[in-house]
């Protein structure tokens, strides 16, 4: 379908629903039926109550896809009646591009913008993150999702929360969104054998920090590109620490996941497995002394549910791979 030569980008929505399948089926044959595009990987999360697809494709035709599904969602989601553990802010809660091959960060910057720019003139308020923020305070995530949808009417009158695109007032079905370009994103859950979410949400809070050699303190900030957060998953009984890793050259899946299991040694308690949301590049997967099958071993990729190289490797899904 694509070619190792051609301009290719990716595209991670992630919506606010993750029990309706019917609504889930109709977001998804929006971004098949557009040509150029391949939706690669459909995660559906019912505890979340969240779903985040992956797809990508030609740059033009990924952006078209992208509209059609944020539109659907919008048509089929009513966020005033949405509940769930995992943190939004809208239908479609964040919608990032991501380059793949052939094409520089600034051209999928003016594509999240022409994107925006479309999303805004049909109704929906639309804000800039990452490497397309227009304001520094707009660059996390983090602080976009602050208060969450329940903050939105009262935020949105602000100056401040002026949107990048779109509407200064609230779309009480819809809510609101982030639209960014940015770097690839592993989406990364460890399972824990306990039931106690306090352990899952101290494991998260210590993610960034390093342990000394000589003693059991701790230096601040070695994984500044780790986002975590612990939670309880009723569908697998058990607590989650679930990471968000932004560069995964600066913080090997591999070196997270090792020191989540040694702050759960220190709790007592053991790792049980852990699970990838979406695909992941190759490349985070190499390792100096473990071959990319050791690695999915030692992860546990395969233990939480089916890991599959030719699907859950993006460039093996696309069969780009050099």
């Amino acid at each position: 379908m694509f070619s190792s030569n051609e301009p290719l980008i990716e595209c991670v929505p992630n919506f606010s629903e993750g029990r309706n399948l019917a609504t889930i089926s109709a977001i998804a044959d929006s971004i098949r039926n557009i040509e150029g595009v391949k939706l690669m990987h459909t995660d559906i999360g019912h505890d979340a109550n969240r779903t985040v697809f992956t797809f990508a494709g030609k740059p033009q035709a990924v952006v078209k896809a992208a509209y059609s599904a944020i539109k659907t969602a919008e048509q089929l989601i009513d966020m005033r009646q949405h509940q769930g553990a995992h943190p939004r802010m809208g239908a479609c809660d964040v919608c990032p591009l991501i380059p793949l091959q052939h094409i520089s960060m600034d051209e999928v910057i003016r594509l999240a913008h022409q994107l925006g720019k479309q999303l805004g003139e049909s109704g929906i308020p639309v804000y800039l993150y990452e490497y397309a923020a227009t304001q520094a305070f707009r660059k996390n995530l983090a602080n976009l999702r602050k208060g969450e949808y329940e903050a939105i009417p009262e935020k949105i009158k602000e100056e401040n929360w002026k949107p990048d695109f779109g509407p200064q007032y609230f779309h009480p079905t819809f809510g609101m969104m982030a639209l960014g370009a940015r770097k690839f994103l592993v989406a990364y859950n460890i399972n824990l054998t306990t039931k106690d979410v306090e352990i899952a949400k101290d494991i998260a809070k210590s993610i960034r920090k390093i342990r000394t050699q000589n003693d059991n303190s701790y230096l601040s900030n070695l994984f500044q590109n780790v986002k975590a957060i612990g939670w309880f998953m009723e569908a697998y009984n058990c607590v989650q620490v679930s990471t968000n890793i932004t560069d995964f050259e600066k913080s090997p899946i591999i070196d997270v996941f090792t020191e989540i299991k040694h702050l759960a040694k220190e709790h007592g308690i053991e790792t049980n497995g852990s699970e990838l949301i979406g695909l992941i590049p190759k490349q985070a997967l190499l390792h100096p002394i473990m071959t990319i099958e050791e690695a999915i071993n030692y992860l546990g990729l395969n233990t939480v549910k089916p890991f599959s190289q030719e699907i859950n490797i993006i460039e093996y899904n696309l069969g780009i791979s050099q």
